[in-house]
């Protein structure tokens, strides 16, 4: 292939870049409290996760690292709502936990063992098979099929729990949207 042409694809492939943008909530900033502050919020969605979007958009940094921070929040956000006591799986999320683990405690259990060995930043997710996985850092990689996705980064709990992560996994589960989670699984 000549020169030419190469940097023809080249600059192809660079223009034809997809925009990223920032999903809207379903809900307002304090409706996740006290499990996430307002304060939480607004430091990780309007601060954080915005400056991924505009980053890669504005071709700034490392383009890998800004799409996964990106798109993982994309996922993360919209998967939250107000909090609720005795908050559970049904549905689909429940049948599939309920194959895989036993039941939602042993689920629970096992998910907050693995987040808990995050060194560092990263995500912890359950894939659409059940199955319980991390991601380093901002590690997105296109094809993953995430099901339910909590961000274990400190911004998203440090302000409410201090360096109690332990803490933070135990609430997260009175917002998950199981609604969501069954949807992204009925989706496969």
């Amino acid at each position: 292939m000549d020169l030419k042409k190469y940097r023809d694809i080249i600059q192809e492939v660079q223009t034809t870049r997809e925009t990223l943008v920032l999903e809207k909530l379903p809900y307002g900033l304090s409706d996740l409290e006290p499990v996430m502050s307002k304060e939480t919020l607004e430091l990780h969605y309007k601060e954080l996760a915005n400056a991924y979007v505009n980053r890669y958009n504005n071709k700034e940094g490392d383009d890998n690292f800004n799409y996964g921070g990106a798109t993982l929040h994309n996922l993360f956000f919209p998967m939250l709502r107000s909090p609720k006591a005795g908050n559970k799986p049904d549905g689909t999320s429940e049948q599939l936990i309920n194959k895989e683990y036993g039941n939602f405690e042993k689920f629970k259990d096992e998910f907050i063992k693995t987040a808990m060995g995050i060194q560092g930043s990263g995500w912890i997710y359950m894939d659409v098979n059940g199955n319980i996985k991390t991601i380093a850092n901002q590690g997105f990689k296109k094809g993953m099929r995430i099901a339910l996705l909590v961000d274990m980064w400190e911004h998203s709990y440090v302000l409410d729990y201090g360096h109690k992560k332990a803490k933070y996994l135990e609430n997260i589960w009175k917002i998950i949207n199981w609604t969501t989670v069954n949807d992204r699984l009925q989706g496969e």
